[in-house]
């Protein structure tokens, strides 16, 4: 039996990487999905590429940083599927992805806090109008190691002032809060805390030899994270397997944090 039998999902950043393995295991499991990105291409080549699918899914340009797309992208899918059991807020970036490298600080952090964090909350906000209609819903935020952690001196990514880490520590916070709050409408928020993984995020990092095995070296388990070894904890965090679970942090590391 498929484990999301009947179920209704968003996945936002489902373009690329994490969102993108997530969307294909939801598929895979009976659950309908719509993929949301903020890349057209990315879109056309996920209509291509599950083309098998085709009755279960639907994609949607989605600006998360904005108020009013996160809006439309939840009444989109009641609209058309009829309800949201699950969300996951897979949509992120890092400094490294700013649209013009030469903006200053400030534009950079907010570009990143805009989309991880505000993002986050907004797709939440809206998403659990729905949710409270249904009395359920599993909401699944990608956080991050190092919203656990800093950075590790090593890599030389961050001088304290990064705006990642900073995003996917609030993050983590939200998904503790929300998680309280909106137990009393069963509905539950979680967040999976990947290590390094292989994704658009880090290919700049990873196309590097000698940054590439820096990173490896920091997982006991000896490699990076593929997209699906994130989605399969995203699949137990949506289904009914995990019904007494919320608030909770999912690291998904290779040992990354235990050390």
């Amino acid at each position: 039996m498929s484990r999301l039998n009947n179920k209704v999902a968003i996945v936002t950043g489902a373009g690329s990487g994490i969102g993108l393995a997530t969307t294909k295991i939801f598929l895979e499991n009976g659950c309908k999905v719509v993929c949301s990105d903020n890349n057209e291409k990315s879109l056309e080549k996920i209509n291509k590429d599950l083309s098998n699918y085709k009755d279960d899914f639907l994609t949607l340009k989605t600006d998360v940083s904005k108020k009013s797309e996160c809006k439309d992208t939840a009444k989109f899918v009641v609209d058309n599927f009829g309800k949201i059991d699950i969300l996951v807020n897979s949509a992120g970036v890092s400094q490294r992805q700013a649209p013009d490298q030469s903006w200053d600080y400030e534009k950079k952090w907010d570009f990143v806090m805009d989309i991880n964090l505000k993002g986050s909350m907004m797709m939440s906000y809206e998403s659990v109008i729905y949710m409270k209609e249904n009395k359920a819903g599993s909401i699944i935020n990608l956080a991050s190691i190092i919203g656990m952690v800093g950075y590790n001196d090593v890599l030389g990514l961050s001088d304290g002032f990064n705006p990642y880490p900073h995003s996917k520590g609030g993050v983590v916070q939200l998904s503790r809060d929300m998680g309280v709050n909106l137990a009393k409408f069963n509905i539950r928020v979680n967040a999976i805390c990947p290590g390094y993984a292989y994704t658009n995020l880090t290919t700049a990092l990873t196309e590097d030899e000698e940054m590439e095995k820096k990173l490896i070296d920091l997982h006991p388990l000896g490699r990076l994270a593929t997209g699906e070894d994130v989605a399969h904890a995203a699949l137990f965090l949506a289904s009914d397997e995990s019904s007494f679970i919320t608030g909770a942090l999912l690291p998904v590391d290779g040992g990354y944090t235990a050390k």
